[in-house]
C-alpha cells in the first residue's frame, strides 16, 4: 500500500515532468517507511500465532507420548484460536473416548465438527460411538445432528 501512495508523487514526476506539490518526494518517503513499519509489524505479529496444523501436530505427539491431558490442552488451545477448525474438535472428541472421562464432551465436540463439516461422514461414526457409550440412541438425550433437521 505504501507502494501505491508512493509511487503517485514519482508517476507525477515522471510522466507530467514536475512534481504535483511541494514536499511530494518528502510524503512519499514517509509513507513508503510507514509502510515498510507496518509490513514488518504485521509479520512479527503472525509469527507469534501458531499455525493450526502445528497445535494439531503437537497434540498428536503429545497423544502418542501418554500424555492425554496435555493434548486435550493444546487442542483446546487450536480450538480457542481457530474456532472453525473442525478438525480439532474431532481430535479432542476423540482423546475424550480413549480417556475415557467423558462421553459427553466427546459427543458434543463430534456434534461441533459436523456442524463445521457435515460433508466428513466418519464424524458421524464417531458421534455414534461417543452415544453408545453413553447408552443412549442418537436423538435421546444427545444434540440432534444439525443437517437432520
Amino acid at each position: 500500500m505504501a507502494l501505491v501512495f508512493a509511487a503517485f508523487p514519482l508517476a507525477g514526476r515522471l510522466v507530467l515532468g514536475t512534481w504535483e506539490f511541494d514536499g511530494a518526494a518528502e510524503i512519499s518517503c514517509v509513507l513508503l517507511i510507514l509502510g515498510a513499519y507496518f509490513h514488518f509489524l504485521d509479520r512479527r505479529k503472525r509469527a507469534a500465532l501458531p499455525d493450526p496444523a502445528a497445535l494439531l501436530d503437537r497434540a498428536s505427539r503429545l497423544a502418542a507420548s501418554g500424555r492425554s491431558d496435555r493434548a486435550v490442552a493444546v487442542l483446546t488451545k487450536a480450538i480457542r484460536e481457530s474456532p472453525k477448525l473442525w478438525q480439532a474438535y474431532q481430535y479432542r472428541g476423540e482423546m475424550y473416548l480413549r480417556m475415557g472421562n467423558d462421553a459427553a464432551l466427546a459427543l458434543r465436540d463430534f456434534s461441533e465438527a459436523i456442524r463445521l463439516a457435515p460433508q466428513e461422514p466418519h464424524l458421524r461414526l464417531l458421534r455414534e460411538q461417543a452415544y453408545s457409550l453413553l447408552g443412549d440412541g442418537p436423538g435421546q438425550s444427545a444434540p440432534p445432528d444439525p443437517g437432520e433437521e
